[in-house]
């Protein structure tokens, strides 16, 4: 996320030491084990990006393919969840609807739909390119002052990457990706709510699951029955509902999961946004061997600048040491 300043991870009293029982061997710092989960986190997320648009493609639904995003996490981890049922229910209303919503049925409806209606570089490169603009607002909302120097700096960099990625659909006006871009602007906007968000509440990362899907996979199991969202699921080809069981739910719904919330507990929710400076670009260069996507002008311009931008954003200042150090 965007470095300000102001937000700092909280680690535990021995996570900077050498390992219980081995005075002389040391592990990996918590910076480090951080990084480590957010660059497994990269790919997880690439795949997610791939697979919002090829979900257009395929025999699937979008209801269908957020069935096995919250559903699938929810069985593999059962005894887990039921073990922490308690604090789940314990959470408080504010950061519990933060993480529902801003990574839940909202969000990955809102995903998947603007990925249909642009392409794999669009959604690899708005949504998580986005989240530290988003954060950055929400921490001035806070009182956490304005960015200055190299951060604004990064997020203007940011505004006009997406800029020059939708730019050469003003004109002529194509309706159809300006809507596909503006949704994935809104689902930028609730994912960065989720990253505030975890940082608020006192769940481990499996809790952070359990919350966030036990109700995502209620509101999507009420809007099947209810007819509200179509499936097709039970006629959907195997190949299809494989592909999606491991990325989404497998990949995205359990281990990006996981990862991006140990991640936000190492780094803290603004630095965690260093995610979305190599999501793209993988995204980017995925898209071209997997879907046949050729790189536009506009995203061969848009995505380095997000790039860069995220990355700037994310720079702190090095501490002066002191002369007599």
């Amino acid at each position: 996320m965007v470095a300000t300043n102001t937000t700092r991870a909280t680690l535990p009293p021995d996570a900077a030491g050498p390992q219980a029982g081995h005075p002389g061997r040391r592990g990996l710092s918590p910076q480090a084990e951080g990084m480590l989960a957010l660059l497994v986190t990269v790919s997880i997320w690439a795949a997610f990006a791939l697979s919002a648009r090829a979900l257009s493609g395929s025999s699937l639904l979008p209801a269908d393919a957020a069935l096995l995003r919250f559903g699938v996490p929810l069985v593999v981890l059962f005894p887990a969840l039921w073990r922490r049922r308690r604090a789940i229910a314990a959470v408080r209303p504010g950061p519990a609807v933060k993480i529902v919503c801003g990574a839940g049925v909202p969000f990955f409806l809102a995903a998947m739909h603007g990925g249909a209606l642009t392409s794999a570089a669009f959604v690899g490169s708005i949504v998580p390119g986005m989240v530290p603009l988003f954060v950055s607002a929400i921490m001035i909302r806070r009182g956490h002052g304005v960015p200055r120097g190299t951060q604004a700096a990064g997020l203007a960099l940011i505004a006009a990457g997406v800029a020059a990625l939708v730019w050469r659909y003003v004109v002529p006006v194509d309706t159809d990706v300006l809507a596909g871009a503006g949704t994935l602007l809104v689902a930028s906007g609730l994912w960065a709510l989720y990253t505030v968000g975890l940082r608020e509440v006192g769940l481990d990362p499996i809790g952070s699951i359990g919350l966030l899907c036990l109700p995502s996979f209620a509101v999507i199991g009420v809007l099947v029955l209810t007819g509200v969202l179509p499936t097709g699921i039970a006629h959907a080809a195997g190949s299809d509902i494989a592909l999606f069981l491991v990325v989404q739910g497998l990949g995205v719904g359990l281990c990006a999961g996981l990862l991006y919330a140990f991640a936000i507990r190492r780094l803290g929710a603004e630095r965690s946004a260093v995610v979305g400076s190599l999501s793209p670009v993988a995204v980017v260069l995925l898209a071209v061997p997997l879907l046949g996507e050729t790189p536009t002008l506009a995203v061969l311009v848009g995505v380095p600048l997000i790039t860069a931008g995220v990355v700037l954003a994310n720079r702190r200042p090095r501490p002066k040491v002191p002369a007599d150090a």
